[in-house]
């Protein structure tokens, strides 16, 4: 029998990692410890980060520790942290957290259905395992994609070929990294939004997508995405996700319908 995978981003889909209000302070103190004065060693990081991605180095764009060794050679300093050690000191709760009770149940119901549950981040393996052990989440999946794994990141849709059969459905929070690559690869996109239950909320998930307050929401999360002030006063086709759900227990009501149960 064919397998039928459903896909699931991790960092703002199902869970908190550390990174933002953890590792990259510790990283911009430990920097500016080598130099003996205030600097920004993260908004060169994250610089960097949005260069590479520009120019389609997927791989290359989530390799942390490479791209703060390559910072610490031009300023001349030595790299006195591992970014890997850092997430995994910090890998603790409350520090890491799931984003809504009862996901690991909703996600075991959701293979009671007959679907293969699949992670696809652009996080390195050892920078999420980490986070997915201490939350409970790693044991729940049958494949964990990451860019250095595959050789790519989202939104290439060559990140879907080491899963042997059918993709139903990609879940993730972003439209230009998870919204499009589903819709590159005629998967069901399913954007999760938790911020969203005054707009919407009490039409069926698929008719979301096509509702005008949404889609302007829609639009505007984008343009924040895209980091630019884009001119575009309507959302392209590939960024127009085709359900949208408040939380992973409105996932796991919404498959049980399409399965007829």
């Amino acid at each position: 029998m064919t397998k039928q995978w459903i896909t699931f981003d991790l960092d703002g889909t199902l869970m908190q990692n550390p990174f933002g209000k953890w590792v990259f302070p510790e990283i911009a103190q430990t920097v500016s410890g080598e130099l003996g004065r205030p600097y920004d060693a993260v908004a060169e990081l994250v610089a960097e980060h949005e260069r590479r991605m520009a120019q389609g180095r997927y791989v290359e764009a989530y390799d942390w520790d490479e791209m703060l060794e390559g910072l610490c050679a031009r300023l001349g300093i030595k790299k006195s942290c591992d970014i890997e050690e850092l997430v995994q000191k910090h890998c603790v709760p409350p520090k890491v957290h799931l984003l809504e009770s009862g996901t690991a149940e909703a996600l075991e119901e959701i293979k009671k259905l007959g679907f293969s549950l699949a992670v696809v981040t652009n996080g390195f393996y050892k920078y999420q395992a980490p986070v997915m052990e201490a939350l409970g989440l790693l044991s729940l999946f049958e494949v964990v994609i990451t860019p250095e794994r595959v050789g790519t990141g989202k939104p290439d849709p060559a990140v879907f070929r080491a899963l042997p059969g059918e993709v139903f459905a990609h879940v993730g929070d972003r439209l230009d990294h998870d919204v499009q690559l589903a819709n590159k690869c005629n998967v069901i996109s399913i954007l999760i939004e938790r911020s969203l239950d005054c707009k919407g909320i009490d039409l069926e998930p698929e008719k979301r997508a096509t509702d005008q307050k949404v889609l302007q929401w829609c639009l505007d999360k984008w343009r924040r995405e895209s980091g630019e002030q884009l001119s575009t006063v309507v959302l392209p086709d590939v960024f127009i996700p085709r359900v949208v759900v408040f939380s992973v227990r409105e996932l796991l009501s919404l498959l049980k319908e399409w399965k007829g149960g």
